[in-house]
C-alpha cells in the first residue's frame, strides 16, 4: 500500500486518526504487493454494485470503517448506507450498505471490510445482550482491558454501540490497584497511601477479594472498589456493608445467564471481559449484484 493521497486523506478525515491507522495496516497486511488475482481475473475499467448484508440478527458496527476501506481503494466509490452503527438488524440478509465503483477496489478491499464490521458488530450485539439483561436495574456494564492488541479504540466503541460503557482506555488514564499491586505494596491500605502521594487528586479504585480487603479499602478511602470474582450473594452483602461509601464494580466469572442476579444485589456496575475477548464475529457477506 502506498501512502495516502492529499484527496484520500480529506475522504477518511470523518475518522478517528487511530481507526485510519489500523485501516492502513489492514489493508497492507492482506493487499500487500498488489491483489494478484483480481488484477488478473477482473477487468481494470470494469464496475459493479456491491450489498453489504447481514446474514443473522445483531446490532450493527462498523458501517464507516468497513466502507472507508472502499474508498480508500477508489477514491470515486459511491456508497449508500442504510442502516447506520447502534441500530439492531432483526431480519437475517439485510442489506446495510450499497457500494458502487471500481470492480476491482470493491472485491480488493472485501475481506478486511468485512472482518472489521463482523468483528466489532459481534461485540456490539453482545454487550447489548448483556445490557438487556441488566434492564431496569441501575446497574451500568462495563468493557476491559482485554481487548485485540492494537485494536483497543475500536473495540471500546463497538461496547458503546452495544449500548455499553467504556472503563479506563489503559493504564494512563485512571488508577486501579491489582491484586499484584496489593502484593507487592504490603497490602491495600499501603498500595493505597502509594497511589495517593504519586498521583494526589486521581480517583483510586481497588480490587478486593475479600469483606476483610473491602473493609481496608473503605478505611482507606477509596472512592471505588473492584469486588472480584465474588458470588452474588457475596456482592449484595458487600453493597449492604458499604451502604453507598464507596462505588462498586463486581467482576469476574459473570455470565450472560448470571449478571441479572449480580445486577439485582445493587452494585453501581459489572466488568465483563467477554465482551471482547470472547465474542463471535457475526456472519456478514458482501454480494456484488
Amino acid at each position: 500500500m502506498s501512502a495516502l493521497t492529499e484527496m484520500e486523506s480529506v475522504v477518511l478525515s470523518g475518522l478517528d486518526v487511530a481507526w485510519v491507522e489500523i485501516l492502513e495496516r489492514a489493508l497492507s497486511e492482506d493487499i500487500g504487493a498488489g491483489d494478484i488475482t483480481t488484477e488478473g481475473s477482473v477487468p481494470e475499467g470494469a464496475r459493479c454494485i456491491a450489498e453489504l448484508v447481514f446474514e443473522e440478527p445483531g446490532v450493527v458496527c462498523g458501517v464507516a470503517l468497513a466502507t472507508a476501506v472502499f474508498r480508500r481503494l477508489d477514491h470515486d466509490v459511491r456508497i449508500d448506507v442504510l442502516v447506520g452503527d447502534g441500530a439492531y438488524v432483526a431480519e437475517a440478509h439485510t442489506v446495510v450498505a450499497r457500494i458502487e465503483g471500481r470492480a476491482r477496489a470493491v472485491v480488493t478491499g472485501e475481506r478486511v471490510a468485512l472482518n472489521l464490521i463482523g468483528r466489532l458488530s459481534g461485540i456490539a450485539t453482545a454487550t447489548r445482550r448483556y445490557v438487556d439483561a441488566v434492564e431496569g436495574t441501575n446497574t451500568t456494564i462495563l468493557d476491559t482491558r482485554k481487548t485485540t492488541p492494537g485494536l483497543r479504540v475500536l473495540e471500546r466503541y463497538a461496547v458503546a454501540c452495544g449500548g455499553g460503557t467504556n472503563h479506563r482506555s489503559g493504564l494512563y488514564d485512571a488508577i486501579l490497584i491489582k491484586e499484584n499491586h496489593i502484593r507487592i505494596a504490603g497490602g491495600v491500605g499501603e498500595a493505597i497511601a502509594a497511589v495517593r502521594a504519586s498521583q494526589p487528586g486521581v480517583p483510586v479504585e481497588i480490587e478486593v477479594e475479600s469483606t476483610a480487603e473491602l473493609d481496608e479499602a473503605l478505611a482507606a478511602g477509596a472512592e471505588r472498589i473492584l469486588l472480584d470474582n465474588m458470588s452474588p450473594e457475596l456482592v449484595a452483602a458487600c453493597v449492604e456493608r458499604v451502604a453507598g461509601r464507596a462505588s462498586l464494580e463486581a467482576s469476574g466469572g459473570v455470565t450472560l445467564e448470571t449478571v441479572r442476579s449480580f445486577a439485582e444485589t445493587g452494585v453501581d456496575a459489572i466488568s465483563i471481559g467477554a465482551l471482547t475477548h470472547s465474542v463471535r464475529s457475526l456472519d456478514v457477506s458482501l454480494e456484488v449484484a
